[in-house]
C-alpha cells in the first residue's frame, strides 16, 4: 500500500472523528482529501464524497433516532425536493458541464477548477457558521412556512450538494430551525436523514456515468464509520462547541488554500 493511500485512510478516520465529535462538518474535508492527497479529479472526488457522506450520515441518523432527536416526517418533507435536485445534478448537470468554460486572457477556467472554487466558497460559508456562535440557536419561529417555499429551498440546497459532494448539513440545520420550527438539537439529527437520502440517491446518478473503485471506496467509508463511532464515544468527554469553533478556523484555512491552489 502506498504512503499517500495510508495517509488518505488516516484522513478518512479523521473525517469520521470530526463528524462524531461535533455532529457535522467533517464531510467537507472528504473532497479536498480525495483531490489533493489521493489525486482524484473533482468529479470523481465529489461522487465518492457523496457515498462516504451518505453512509456515515446513516450511522449518525440511527444514533440520533435512538436518542429521540430525529423528526422523520419533517426530514422526509425536506429531502423530497433535495434528492430530486441532487440526482439530476449528478446524473445530467455535472457530466454535461464543458471541460473548458471560458478564457480570461490567457487564464483558462476549466470544469475541474470551477467545481473546486465553488466548493471553496461553500467551505468559507460553512466555516463562518461554525466559528460564529449562534445566540438564538434554540429559538423557534411561531409559524411554519408554506411547503412550496420548503420545496424551492430543497431544490437549491440539493443542487449545491450535487455540485460539491458535501452533505449540506450546515445549510439544512438553520433551515430546519428557522423554517420548520425544530429546536437546534433535533434539527441536527433531522438534517442527517436529509443528508443520507440526498447523498446516496445523488451517488446513484454517478454510478451511471463513472467507473467506481468499490474496494477503495468501501474501505475508505468503513474507516470513516469507525471514526464516527469513536468520535461519538469521545464526545462524551470533550466539549463539542469549542471543537466546532476550532474546526471552523481549520475549514476556513482549507478554503483559502483551495482558492490559492486553483487560482494561482
Amino acid at each position: 500500500m502506498e504512503t499517500t493511500q495510508i495517509i488518505g485512510y488516516i484522513g478518512a478516520l479523521i473525517v469520521g472523528l470530526v463528524l462524531g465529535l461535533i455532529g457535522g462538518g467533517g464531510s467537507i474535508l472528504t473532497v479536498p482529501l480525495l483531490v489533493y492527497l489521493l489525486a482524484y479529479n473533482p468529479v470523481v472526488a465529489t461522487a465518492y464524497s457523496l457515498f462516504v457522506v451518505g453512509t456515515t450520515s446513516l450511522v449518525g441518523t440511527l444514533q440520533k433516532f435512538r436518542e429521540g432527536l430525529v423528526d422523520v416526517k419533517t426530514g422526509l418533507a425536506f429531502s423530497f425536493p433535495s434528492f430530486i435536485a441532487v440526482y439530476l445534478s449528478r446524473r445530467y448537470l455535472v457530466p454535461n458541464i464543458p471541460e473548458t468554460l471560458f478564457n480570461v486572457g490567457n487564464f483558462i477556467i476549466t470544469k475541474e477548477m470551477s467545481i473546486m472554487v465553488f466548493f471553496a466558497i461553500i467551505m468559507l460559508i460553512a466555516s463562518v457558521s461554525m466559528i460564529k456562535k449562534g445566540k438564538q440557536e434554540d429559538t423557534i419561529s411561531s409559524t411554519k412556512q408554506p411547503y412550496y417555499k420548503t420545496f424551492v429551498q430543497g431544490l437549491i440546497i440539493g443542487t449545491i450538494t450535487g455540485l460539491i459532494g458535501a452533505g449540506g448539513g450546515f445549510l439544512y440545520v438553520p433551515a430546519l430551525v428557522l423554517w420548520a420550527n425544530i429546536p437546534m438539537k433535533k434539527a441536527v439529527g433531522t438534517s442527517l436523514i436529509i443528508v443520507t437520502i440526498n447523498s446516496l440517491i445523488g451517488f446513484t446518478g454517478d454510478m451511471q456515468t463513472l467507473d467506481i473503485e468499490w474496494t477503495f471506496l468501501l474501505t475508505f467509508t468503513a474507516i470513516s464509520i469507525l471514526g464516527i463511532l469513536l468520535g461519538s464515544y469521545l464526545s462524551k468527554f470533550i466539549s463539542g462547541s469549542k471543537l466546532k469553533k476550532s474546526f471552523g478556523f481549520f475549514v476556513l484555512l482549507m478554503a483559502i488554500y483551495i482558492l490559492y491552489k486553483e487560482l494561482k
